[in-house]
């Protein structure tokens, strides 16, 4: 399964942590769902909609905590026969990062997976460059780029 990043920063950080955790998928991305880096994933189409959902459901239980007057989760997990998912973000020198990890449960646990979670916040924050302004959410030439970051993920 291939490795891939937008933002060359996350990549040796997310290779080691897929090896660790022995993750099956995995994606860090921005808050507002835009790829940095992608693990496991064969189609753009997959990766657009799991980074679509994984950040809804980010934004939705960051609301439910706050209607309940408390700090935001951490992070989730779900487990289902099969596979586990979990999902947290994270605090680097470019902004926060969400990160989905689909891990097959005869494989990693959800022990194993936040065990590892924690070395990849710590790598991510030491590997994030602290010069120069990120990159703007929604830039003028969002489509060239979404198409260019695409191609960069799927080695097109």
């Amino acid at each position: 399964m291939t490795t891939r990043a937008v933002e060359a920063w996350t990549l040796e950080p997310l290779k080691r942590f897929v090896s660790e955790a022995a993750a099956r998928l995995v994606l860090l991305m921005t808050p507002a769902g835009q790829v940095m880096a992608q693990h496991g994933f064969s189609r753009a189409v997959d990766v657009m909609s799991a980074a679509a959902l994984g950040t809804a459901i980010m934004a939705s239980t960051a609301e439910l905590a706050r209607q309940l007057e408390q700090p935001p989760f951490a992070a989730l997990s779900h487990q289902g026969e099969r596979h586990g998912i979990f999902l947290a973000d994270l605090s680097t020198n470019r902004g926060r990062v969400v990160a989905l990890v689909v891990y097959d449960v005869d494989v990693s646990s959800v022990g194993l997976v936040q065990l590892f979670f924690g070395q990849l916040v710590s790598d991510l924050q030491q590997a994030s460059p602290t010069e120069g302004v990120p990159k703007q959410v929604l830039a003028s030439d969002f489509e060239r780029e979404l198409s260019d970051s695409l191609n960069t993920l799927f080695g097109r």
